[in-house]
């Protein structure tokens, strides 16, 4: 897939996934998700990263970040990850005994586009753990942020609410909360996002015509190779596929 971006705009909606060595469910055992929230919840403090939604797997991770208008540093979301995971990681290999890398090398971050786009993005990651079996729905997951939403935690929280009520045009947290669970309910009684949609994951962005256009147009010289085009009923940026792509794998082609 391509490579991540390191430079986060201010003011955008991001995905970002981040999976460990070799797909090793390093993540498996509670204890270890739990340090990874704990960490989030630091860096949240830290840096005033806003949190939209997470879920925390057992050999990788998903995080749906606003970047901040007034940050002033665009590589803010990249300080913070760099954080989270290095401590995570740091802590797991000592009390293994273990050495070696916890992550792979590279993060990929997809910017997503508001409205449609980031409700879709949201039930998505919220739907993760049903996609692989291993619960029947996403409130049977706690290491998550639709659990910290609907249990309306009110110590130690990583979601920025104030945030997620602008974005979803909600003036209480209990509408939002009803409007999610009715979501996710709808989501899992008609199988939508239960198949793994790559575009979440492996695109540069997501969004309508005009917002990928300024996407590309911002990403300077980079957006030479990159191609919009439409994935069912959404559009998305992506890399264009390198020209001696026969002779490799489609992960490695760029």
């Amino acid at each position: 897939m391509p490579r991540a971006r390191r430079y986060f705009h201010s003011g955008l909606i991001w995905h970002i996934t981040h999976r460990c060595h070799k797909k090793e469910f390093l993540l498996k055992f509670a204890k270890d998700r739990r340090t990874y929230i704990g960490w989030l919840y630091q860096a949240k403090r830290r840096y005033k990263i806003k949190i939209l939604n997470y879920m925390i797997t057992s050999n990788h991770i998903h995080l749906i970040i606003l970047s901040r208008e007034d940050s002033g540093h665009s590589n803010i979301i990249s300080r913070s990850i760099q954080l989270i995971a290095g401590r995570t990681a740091q802590e797991y290999n000592q009390r293994k005994n273990r050495r070696g890398a916890f992550w792979e090398d590279r993060y990929h971050a997809t910017v997503v586009d508001s409205g449609l786009y980031f409700e879709q993005c949201m039930t998505y990651v919220d739907l993760n753990m049903v996609r692989t079996g291993v619960v029947n729905h996403p409130r049977q997951w706690v290491h998550c942020g639709y659990s910290e939403l609907i249990s309306r935690r009110e110590r130690y929280t990583v979601l920025d609410t104030r945030s997620l009520l602008q974005l979803f045009s909600f003036n209480n947290l209990k509408d939002l909360i009803d409007y999610r669970q009715w979501v996710i309910e709808n989501a899992v009684k008609t199988d939508l996002y239960l198949k793994r949609d790559k575009k979440w994951t492996e695109s540069v962005a997501v969004g309508s015509p005009s917002f990928l256009e300024k996407i590309k147009k911002g990403s300077g010289i980079k957006a030479r190779a990159r191609r919009i085009e439409r994935r069912g009923d959404l559009h998305i940026l992506h890399e264009a596929k390198a020209r001696y792509k026969p002779y490799f794998t489609p992960e490695n082609a760029l």
